[in-house]
């Protein structure tokens, strides 16, 4: 089954094999944490890697602000990019490589490197992308603190949203508006600006990607060793989401969340917080609390301890099948 390597895993091959010590390495590989954080005569040096393997469309674009959000959401203003193109087939650089030109163009990073190759055994593109930033303040996933409030930016699924119109709208049986619509949420993707605001504020900060909104909750909640309680119905699902969603048999809160900032904060700094968003034209609602527990994700009174999969990914598995 495609999806994030599980926490188990990690913790036995991944986070106790990272060569040789370096007392700079603020923040290393942890769970929950998806960027690096090291002391460098700048400040904090933000690093974060990402891959874009299963969208069809826009590969570029999602691959530049899936790795800068990361970045973002640490604190951090993405600045320099690197970027590894691995292609099935002949006649598709030349599009991926424009959006990712225009996409770093857009959140002011520059793309400094990288690696291209054609690979047979590939069926879609893969893009990984490499952001670093620099910050005088790293914002990390695990510093939520009981007391706090949950906040979301935008609103769930936004990513998944333009994924289900681009890829496989065709099937969907949905209204051609609402197509158009969830396809311009792409244009959303970035948490750049959020992140901006957000960690004036924050006491931790997480950008939802793969398993959504509740996969980012789950993160965040393990990541802080803290109980987070979230009522679904306070958590902002945009119409055409509702919609696509519904026709694709699929949880708004369990797709694909890019273009939405989770973020903890103090209780007394919520409605500043919300404020200054509000201020930038930046959607975002108080949506949860932090409380003491065990590090679980509390969803209308359902325990949600397991990591959660992705509903976009039997979609995928069904298209390929059918190839």
């Amino acid at each position: 089954m495609p999806g994030k390597v599980a926490p188990d895993d990690l913790l036995a091959h991944v986070f106790g094999r990272t060569g040789a010590a370096d007392e700079t390495v603020l923040q290393g590989p942890a769970e929950g944490e998806d960027a690096a954080a090291i002391d460098w005569p700048g400040g904090t040096l933000v690093v974060s890697s990402d891959p874009i393997s299963l969208a069809a469309s826009q590969v570029g674009t999602l691959g530049v602000h899936v790795a800068c959000n990361d970045v973002a959401a640490s604190g951090a203003d993405p600045r320099w990019l690197t970027a590894v193109i691995m292609l099935p087939e002949e006649g598709v650089l030349d599009s991926i490589t424009r959006d990712l030109d225009a996409a770093a163009r857009e959140v002011g990073a520059t793309i400094v490197g990288g690696h291209s190759e054609y690979v047979d055994a590939l069926s879609r593109p893969l893009v990984s992308l490499t952001a670093m930033g620099a910050t005088d303040r790293f914002v990390p996933t695990g510093g939520a603190e009981p007391g706090d409030r949950v906040l979301l930016t935008k609103a769930a699924g936004v990513e998944g949203s333009a994924i289900l119109a681009a890829d496989f709208g065709d099937d969907l049986g949905v209204a051609d508006d609402v197509r158009e619509r969830a396809e311009g949420f792409l244009s959303e993707i970035s948490v750049v600006p959020d992140a901006r605001i957000v960690r004036e504020y924050a006491t931790a900060m997480h950008d939802p990607t793969e398993g959504g909104v509740a996969a980012g909750l789950l993160e965040l909640a393990r990541a802080s060793g803290v109980r987070i309680a979230v009522d679904r119905d306070d958590v902002p699902v945009r119409a055409a989401t509702r919609t696509l969603c519904a026709a694709a048999g699929v949880d708004p809160l369990r797709i694909f969340g890019s273009g939405a900032l989770l973020a903890t904060v103090p209780a007394s700094a919520v409605d500043d917080c919300l404020d200054a968003l509000a201020d930038a034209g930046i959607e975002a609602a108080e949506i949860g609390a932090v409380r003491e527990g065990d590090p679980v994700l509390d969803l209308d009174g359902e325990t949600v301890a397991d990591p959660v999969e992705d509903d976009l990914y039997p979609l995928w598995a069904a298209a390929d099948a059918d190839e």
